[in-house]
C-alpha cells in the first residue's frame, strides 16, 4: 500500500506540480508548489487550519504524485494544463477556453503588427509565449510599438489619398498608409522585434536602461518610472518557460526506468506545444534486460493501435532497429513517425526536465507499483465474477446517449483497460436513423454500428471488450443484448443504475438482478468513475454539435453565404466572435469570399449590433 507518511519524507524541496489521487487512482486535485515538500506536507498536518473543502479532499487522498519543474512559472503553466486535462473534483475549474496570452507578430501581412492574443491559429503568423504575466505582455507590446513606430491598425490596403490616423500625427506610427515608407526598412524593424522575442534582448535592454537613467538624471521621475516598468516587463518575459513551447507541435517523450524488482516506461505527452501530462506503464522484463530494448518493445506494442500516433517520439537514445520501427509505425499513414534525440533547444530542455522527474519517480516506483497491483487485483476479482472469465487484463466499454429534447442526438463510447481509461479508443457517434426522443433506439443504432465494424475487422473497432457497462438500467441492458443477439456476439453486459443523488448504486444484469455496490467499495468507485467519464464524453460531443449548429444557422442567414462559404470563414478565422469584429477588407482576404460577400457579412453584423 502507498504509505503517505513515508512518501512525504521523499518529497524534494523544489518547484513542481502535485496530483492527489483517490482509492482508484483518479486525480481529485492538482496544485502547484514553490516547495513541493512543504506544500504537500501541509495537507496532512493539523486539520484545524483547513477549510471544510480541504478536509473533505484530504479524507479521500490515498496517494499522490508529483512532477518537478525548473521554476515556479513552469509549475504554474503545467498546473493549468493538467487541470484542463483531468478536471479534478476539488479544483476550481474554469468554464471557458481562456489561457495564458501570447505575443503575435503578423508576418503573413505586408506590414506586420505586434499583438496580444490568447488563441493560436494556423494563419502564418509567429507566436511567442505563453506568458503568465499579462501586464508584462501589455507593457512589452506597448514598448515595441513605441520604439519601432509599428503599424497598429488592421487595414491591409490603402487607396490613393488615404489620410493617416492620429497615431501617425502623434509619432506613434511610421505611416505606412501614405505609401512612401520603404518596405525593407519596415521589415528590418520587424526582424528586430522577432530577435527580441527570441531572446536577443541586449540591444533593447541597453536602450531602455539609458532612457531610464537619462530621465532620472533630469529628475523626470514619472518618465523614469515608465521605463523602469518596461525593464521589469522585459525581465518577466525573459524567464524561460519550457513547459509550453513556441513551436506548438505534438510529440511524446518516452523514457525507460528500472529498479531491482520492476521495469516501467514513463511517457510525457506534449500536445500543441504544451507538456500536458505523464503516464507510467509497467513492463514485464528480465532483471538484466537492456533499457534500450525495453523502450523499443514499448513503442512497438503501445503505438501500433494508434490511429494517429504523434509524428515525433523523443528519446534519450535511439534503440537498435529504430529505422524499421519507424517504417512499421508509418505504414498506411500520411506521415512518417520519427524518433529523435535532441541535443539543443526547447525539446532538449523538455527532455532534461523529464529525465530529472524520472529520478524523483524512481524513489517511489516499487511502492507505487505494489499499490497499483493491489487495486488491479481487487478489480480483476470483481470483473472475473462479472464476466465468468479469468484473464490477466480486462477491457471494459461503456456507452451513453445525449440530446436536447430529441435534437442533435449523439452517442459516446469510452474504454477502460483495468483501472486506466484508454482515450485513444474513445469513439463518438452522430445518430443518423433515429428522430425525436428515443434513447433506446439511438443506443441500438450506436451499438449496431460499433459491433458491425468489429465483425468487419475495422481497424478502429477490432478489439472486442470483455464486459459492457451501460449508463442506465434494465432498459439499456435489454437494448444492448438485443443488438448482441442480432449480431451473434456473446458478451457480459450490465447496467449502472443510479440512486436519487445521481450516484451509481448497483449493477443490473439482463434478468433485472441487482448487485448493490455499497458492499464493494472499490468496485463502487470504479463504476462511478466510468459512468461519470462516459456521461462527460457524451455531453461534450453534444454541446460541440449544438454550438456548431447555432454558428452555422447564424451565418446561413446572410445572403450569398452557403455551407461552403460558411465553412471557409470558420476555418480561416476560427470563431463567429472573430468574424463579427472584422472589416470588409479582412473578410475579403479569404479565398472564395468576394468583396460583395464581405460587405453583406459586415452589413449583417452591423445591423445585429445596432439592435
Amino acid at each position: 500500500m502507498f504509505d503517505i507518511k513515508e512518501n512525504l519524507k521523499n518529497l524534494p524541496d523544489t518547484p513542481g506540480v502535485y496530483l492527489h489521487k483517490d482509492h482508484l487512482g483518479q486525480v481529485i486535485y492538482v496544485g502547484k508548489a514553490v516547495n513541493l515538500k512543504r506544500r504537500v506536507s501541509s495537507y496532512f498536518q493539523n486539520s484545524k487550519n483547513h477549510t471544510d473543502k480541504v478536509r473533505a479532499m484530504v479524507s479521500h487522498i490515498s496517494e499522490f504524485e508529483y512532477i518537478t519543474c525548473n521554476t515556479e512559472m513552469e509549475a504554474l503553466i503545467l498546473e493549468c494544463n493538467l487541470i484542463k486535462k483531468y478536471q479534478p473534483k476539488y479544483n476550481v475549474l474554469l468554464r471557458d477556453d481562456k489561457t495564458y496570452p501570447y505575443i503575435k507578430v503578423t508576418i503573413n501581412e505586408e506590414y506586420p503588427r505586434v499583438l496580444k492574443t490568447r488563441v493560436i491559429s494556423n494563419d502564418g503568423a509567429k507566436y511567442f509565449g505563453p506568458y503568465s504575466d499579462v501586464k508584462a505582455v501589455n507593457d512589452i507590446i506597448d514598448l515595441l510599438n513605441k520604439i519601432y513606430m509599428l503599424k497598429r491598425c488592421s487595414h491591409q490596403s490603402f487607396p490613393d489619398g488615404y489620410k493617416p490616423c492620429l497615431n501617425f500625427h502623434i509619432r506613434k506610427c511610421c505611416g505606412v498608409c501614405r505609401g512612401d515608407f520603404p518596405k525593407d526598412e519596415y521589415r528590418e524593424k520587424i526582424d528586430k522585434v522577432i530577435d527580441f522575442l527570441n531572446g536577443k534582448r541586449k540591444e533593447l535592454l541597453q536602450y531602455v536602461t539609458s532612457r531610464m537613467e537619462d530621465a532620472s538624471e533630469k529628475m523626470n521621475f514619472e518618465k523614469a518610472a515608465v521605463f523602469r516598468n518596461y525593464l521589469e516587463a522585459i525581465n518577466s518575459l525573459s524567464e524561460v518557460q519550457r513547459v509550453t513551447m513556441v513551436s506548438g507541435k505534438d510529440f511524446d517523450i518516452v523514457l525507460p526506468l528500472k529498479s531491482d524488482d520492476n521495469s516501467i516506461v514513463v511517457m510525457f505527452t506534449v500536445r500543441d506545444g504544451k507538456l500536458s501530462g505523464r503516464e507510467t506503464f509497467n513492463m514485464t522484463a528480465e532483471i538484466n534486460e537492456d533499457t534500450s530494448n525495453i523502450t523499443a518493445e514499448f513503442i512497438k506494442q503501445y503505438y501500433v493501435n494508434f490511429i494517429n500516433p504523434p509524428k515525433e517520439i523523443v528519446l534519450e537514445e535511439l534503440p537498435d532497429g529504430y529505422e524499421m520501427i519507424s517504417e512499421y509505425l508509418s505504414k498506411d499513414r500520411p506521415y512518417k513517425v520519427r524518433f529523435t534525440v535532441p541535443e539543443r533547444g526547447d525539446k532538449k530542455a523538455l527532455l532534461d526536465l523529464a529525465k530529472r522527474d524520472r529520478l524523483e519517480l524512481a524513489k517511489t516506483m516499487d511502492i507505487k507499483i505494489q499499490s497499483e497491483k493491489e487495486k488491479t487485483d481487487s478489480i480483476h476479482n470483481a470483473l472475473r465474477v462479472l464476466t465468468g472469465m479469468d484473464k490477466s487484463s480486462y477491457r471494459v466499454e461503456s456507452y451513453d446517449i445525449s440530446n436536447t429534447n430529441g435534437v442533435d442526438t449523439v452517442g459516446a463510447m469510452v474504454v477502460f483497460e483495468d483501472l486506466k481509461p484508454v482515450r485513444k479508443d474513445y469513439r463518438r457517434f452522430k445518430i443518423k436513423t433515429i428522430e425525436g426522443q428515443n434513447d433506446y433506439g439511438a443506443l441500438e443504432e450506436m451499438l449496431r454500428r460499433r459491433f458491425t465494424r468489429l465483425l468487419e475487422d475495422d481497424r478502429s473497432f477490432n478489439i472486442k471488450p470483455d464486459v459492457i457497462l451501460m449508463d442506465g438500467g434494465l432498459g439499456q441492458v435489454t437494448s444492448a443484448y438485443k443488438i448482441m443477439d442480432e449480431l451473434g456476439i456473446s458478451l457480459a453486459i450490465y447496467g449502472m443504475a443510479k440512486d436519487d443523488k445521481h450516484r451509481t448504486r448497483a449493477l443490473i444484469n439482463r434478468d433485472g438482478e441487482e448487485l448493490y455496490l455499497r458492499e464493494y467499495p472499490l468496485l463502487f468507485r470504479y463504476c462511478g468513475t466510468i459512468q461519470e467519464e462516459v456521461h462527460r464524453f457524451a455531453i461534450e460531443y453534444h454541446r460541440s454539435l449544438r454550438h456548431r449548429s447555432v454558428i452555422g444557422s447564424l451565418l446561413d442567414e446572410i445572403e450569398g453565404i452557403g455551407p461552403k462559404k460558411r465553412n471557409l470563414l470558420l476555418s480561416h478565422f476560427g470563431s463567429i466572435d472573430r468574424i463579427k469584429t472584422l472589416t470588409v477588407s479582412e473578410l475579403a482576404e479569404v479565398q472564395g469570399i468576394t468583396r460583395a460577400n464581405a460587405e453583406k457579412i459586415r452589413e449583417f453584423f452591423d445591423k445585429k449590433n445596432a439592435k
